[in-house]
């Protein structure tokens, strides 16, 4: 019962500074402000790790190498104290922890980008324009416009965001498949 509870916290604070992370990234990327109300949340979550790291790997001008880090940072930590808690690091885990991070990154960011996906739908409905939805429109906007190029409205209603979600799942799913075969068929948590 502990180990699950562990287990647990340790995925929601994984999840919530690596995916802060990783939207810092994807905003670095589209050049948008973070004075905005997503932008200002993202810096109080992660400022503490990523700001130390620019240091190191100074950002480019759309590529925030340090953001990126700092999330296969956190999830590195997030695998190892998992790992260490289920006693499952032996001498080949500490080998194998790298890549299950580096694909715990690629399956944070797609649990992120889903999530971007199914609140900005949602926010798409009220057809109320504020910063937050100009925000989620600017990110999720790359990805559902070769979707909609191809799926047609049916009735009216844009099913892109619907297809990229499955979509996304999909390589959710073969990317925790993955992470199981490396970690020795232990199935490695959602995100």
């Amino acid at each position: 019962m502990i180990q699950q509870i562990l287990s647990f916290l340790l995925q929601v604070v994984a999840t919530l500074v690596g995916g802060a992370a990783l939207l810092r990234l994807a905003m670095r990327w589209q050049r948008m402000s973070m004075a905005n109300p997503v932008g200002r949340f993202v810096r109080a979550l992660t400022d503490w790790l990523v700001l130390p790291l620019q240091r190191l790997l100074p950002p480019g001008n759309r590529f925030d190498a340090a953001s990126l880090l700092a999330a296969f940072i956190v999830k590195l930590l997030h695998y190892g104290l998992l790992l260490a808690l289920l006693g499952l690091l032996g001498a080949g885990g500490w080998a194998s922890l790298p890549v299950l991070a580096l694909l715990g990154v690629v399956r944070l960011a797609v649990s992120v980008m889903t999530a971007l996906v199914i609140i900005a739908a949602i926010l798409s409905w009220t057809q109320n324009r504020t910063l937050v939805t100009d925000v989620l429109d600017q990110l999720t906007a790359p990805w559902l416009a070769p979707i909609r190029r191809i799926v047609p409205l049916v009735g009216g209603v844009d099913l892109s965001p619907l297809v990229l979600i499955v979509l996304l799942q999909v390589v959710g799913m073969a990317l925790g498949g993955l992470q199981a075969g490396l970690a020795g068929g232990w199935t490695v948590a959602a995100a």
